[in-house]
């Protein structure tokens, strides 16, 4: 079995549970190839008590691997996605971190939980994407045009609201009046759109999330559409640019550019176990439902 591994250590204490993973699946005999600046960061991390120059890295990674393990939040699995991209190589998220709605193994339980994924004990969730196209060149968008949670556009550089002019299918719906727009997919859902009053939708619903940021309409609410949707956007305000953000990379573009936004044609498998349903973890990470009389 051949396995890549990508991390970063924002949370303290993180580097016992990176050591003990190295540390299980070199036991098991298991090839193991690490991003070359995460490794470099093992090898300064304190906590760590090894070195593991013996394990191999990459740069960028190919369809030959059987495993990709994520170590950090979600925040790490949406890096991790631009190394995978569409080579369907599933994702283990290990989550040292604080949330975790992508990252679901618990790192109180880490060894049990690798030890029943080498046995090949877990089923895989898909998740779609999003893309988007500018009329304006851009660099950042060309190289890496999509996103797992959702696209974001913004202000940049003021106080004053931008306007979204908003089409579906090459029908006009709204100019939003607003800080910016945020269009999620299902997996994005429980994260920037929820804080903007977006509703949550269960990862395998075919849609898109189109969520306005402090609108300053009354009337401009979330709308839920069909994943087969091309929307259109355009951004006009008081400044020459405005910001377009997919996940946690972000590109400035003038205003007027038009974009197209779309599903991607690929998707993202993540690794489950039995235990870390949607449900569940709606439950365990938001409390859902939470009430002092159940």
């Amino acid at each position: 079995m051949k396995v890549g591994i990508y991390g970063q250590f924002y949370h303290e204490g993180s580097g016992k549970y990176v050591q003990q993973l190295l540390d299980l699946l070199d036991q098991k005999g298991v090839e193991v190839i690490i991003e070359e600046h995460f490794l470099k960061l093992i090898h300064a991390n304190e906590d760590i008590e090894k070195t593991y120059s013996h394990f191999s890295t990459f740069e960028e990674l190919d369809n030959s691997y059987d495993l990709f393990f994520s170590i950090g939040g979600d925040g790490t699995i949406l890096q991790t996605i631009t190394y995978v991209r569409d080579l369907n190589i599933p994702i283990v998220g290990i989550n040292t971190g604080r949330l975790g709605f992508l990252a679901t193994v618990n790192k109180e339980k880490l060894v049990s939980s690798v030890e029943e994924i080498l046995k090949k004990n877990y089923s895989i969730t898909e998740r779609s994407l999003i893309c988007i196209k500018a009329s304006t060149p851009n660099a950042t968008l060309e190289e890496l045009n999509f996103a797992l949670n959702e696209i974001t556009v913004s202000r940049k550089n003021s106080t004053s609201m931008i306007s979204v002019e908003t089409s579906l299918n090459g029908e006009h719906l709204t100019n939003y009046w607003a800080d910016g727009l945020i269009i999620s997919t299902p997996t994005g859902s429980t994260g920037y759109s929820l804080s903007c009053g977006g509703p949550v939708i269960m990862p395998k619903t075919s849609s898109f999330i189109l969520t306005p940021i402090a609108p300053h309409n009354l009337n401009a609410r979330p709308i839920v559409v069909p994943d087969s949707t091309v929307i259109k956007l355009k951004v006009s305000g008081r400044e020459a640019d405005h910001l377009v953000s997919l996940d946690s990379r972000i590109a400035t573009l003038p205003v007027e550019t038009e974009m197209t936004l779309t599903k991607a044609p690929f998707s993202i498998k993540l690794v489950l176990l039995e235990e870390d349903t949607f449900l569940t973890t709606l439950r365990k990470k938001l409390l859902w439902g939470e009430d002092k009389r159940n």
